[in-house]
């Protein structure tokens, strides 16, 4: 354990009034600070803001925590929150201990026997769940929703500071997403990165969803794309939700819009050292072929 780690070990036992047995990095995942926490008897997780963070948007952790409780709450499938704090109490930092939720991640899932189209499934009837929580018992109640205008604005300004040898059809893209927007409908909660990687799973199910960190108010279509980038077909997908094919197409290309900006911002990020990940390097092509397969989209 490190000295960093120890620090913080010390200040959350300080808080939750209780030894902590150990603490380790999670080695999954590429946002946010989280550890494997060993309490007496049991397990948990542990998130914290990265150091010196300005609290705001995903280092937002106190908003995480309140998302995640007023689901929990309502018996929906997400951690159940142990102890928080809005205060800079753990490392200097807030922080959210979670229970660890039994689960298999979507490859052990699928090396085990699952069917990707069950596990889609259910990932559609747990998302129909979340739309239907009223939006004043989300957590995030007080917050405007989001139009659509300003979510492929959101986008824009992490896409421009992507590598430009990348992102040359992305202004092409953003353009078409822009004219061509479908109508709005009443919002929702809206997870924003609801993909089978943030989900855990038991006996083909759905048992928890995680990583709140971009959660919003908006439009009910965002969250069911995002499940149609790996494993299932997008068409597969859309007929599970009964979603209008028009507005799906339009969907879709959002979809493959934000995770082109999201994937470049962090390569981005890599190479100027202020957020080292290798893996970003891996995603080039990704990055070309999600703008190229949004244009596709609308074309």
């Amino acid at each position: 354990m490190t000295e960093a780690e120890e620090r913080i070990r010390n200040d959350l036992a300080a808080q939750i009034k209780e030894p902590v047995r150990d603490l380790r990095p999670i080695p999954e995942g590429h946002s946010g600070f989280s550890y494997w926490v060993e309490l007496e008897g049991r397990r948990g997780v542990l998130r914290l803001p990265p150091p010196g963070a300005r609290i705001a948007g995903p280092a937002d952790i106190p908003r995480q925590a309140r998302i995640m409780a007023a689901l929990y709450e309502q018996g929906l499938p997400v951690p159940a929150v142990v102890a928080t704090s809005q205060d800079p109490v753990v490392d200097g930092r807030p922080f959210v201990l979670m229970e660890a939720i039994r689960g298999e991640r979507v490859e052990q899932a699928i090396d085990a026997g699952s069917d990707p189209l069950q596990l889609a499934s259910s990932a559609v009837d747990v998302l129909r769940r979340f739309q239907a929580v009223p939006c004043s018992d989300t957590g995030i109640g007080s917050e405007e929703p989001m139009p659509l205008e300003g979510e492929v604005s959101r986008w824009t300004w992490l896409m421009e500071r992507a590598p430009s040898e990348l992102t040359g059809q992305a202004p092409r893209l953003a353009q078409r997403l822009l004219e061509w927007q479908p109508g709005p409908t009443p919002p929702v909660l809206v997870h924003g990165d609801y993909h089978f990687g943030n989900m855990l799973f038991d006996s083909g199910r759905v048992a928890a969803v995680v990583d709140w960190e971009i959660a919003q108010l908006g439009q009910p279509l965002l969250d069911l794309c995002c499940i149609s980038l790996s494993h299932v077909s997008a068409e597969a997908v859309r007929e599970m939700y009964g979603a209008d094919p028009d507005d799906y197409r339009w969907y879709r290309a959002l979809t493959y819009y934000k995770y082109a900006a999201i994937f470049g911002y962090n390569l981005m990020l890599h190479r100027r050292g202020k957020r080292p990940d290798p893996s970003y390097e891996q995603r080039t092509d990704t990055i070309l072929g999600f703008i190229d397969q949004g244009v596709r989209v609308l074309g």
